[in-house]
């Protein structure tokens, strides 16, 4: 059991871990007794049509204490989390302290360490690579860069 006493009120607070594990009730908890505002860093979350699959905070919790980044995004659009970090630093400049929380590690090491810029895929590339056959894509690798292509799962 964490001791939400010890918490400073002034520092933000990031709350990781698997689907229904808590992490929501700790949040509002949190945001009760110290206030603050629950940011949400789960890659599913952010979607507005999944609210059941990811454990997503009912309306009357999200009712309960400020909250942001949760079902901002149209279910079938790209989003990436390039795209979640642009939209969270503003969150972290002004307003309520930050809570964040949610279980997508990229979120948060991009949060905590940083993200390389790279601009997006041109769409006749994506085109060209979407059609390629996986094969193809691999010996076109292993030719290319038999290093990296040995480290490479090819079962995923």
């Amino acid at each position: 059991m964490i001791d939400i006493s010890k918490l400073s009120p002034e520092r933000p607070v990031l709350i990781a871990g698997p689907t229904a594990s808590g992490k929501t009730a700790l949040a509002l908890e949190i945001a009760a007794r110290q206030g603050g505002r629950i940011i949400n860093a789960d890659a599913l979350q952010v979607y507005d049509g999944w609210r059941v699959l990811t454990a997503r905070p009912s309306p009357e919790e999200e009712a309960s204490a400020p909250h942001a980044l949760f079902g901002h995004v149209p279910f079938d659009a790209d989003y990436s989390t390039g795209q979640w970090l642009r939209d969270v630093i503003p969150l972290l400049e002004g307003g309520p302290r930050p809570i964040i929380v949610g279980g997508t590690g990229l979120y948060f090491a991009a949060l905590t360490e940083g993200l390389a810029e790279i601009p997006a895929t041109p769409p006749a590339i994506r085109a060209e690579a979407d059609a390629m056959e996986p094969a193809k894509m691999l010996a076109d690798l292993d030719r290319e860069d038999p290093e990296i292509a040995g480290r490479i799962d090819r079962q995923n």
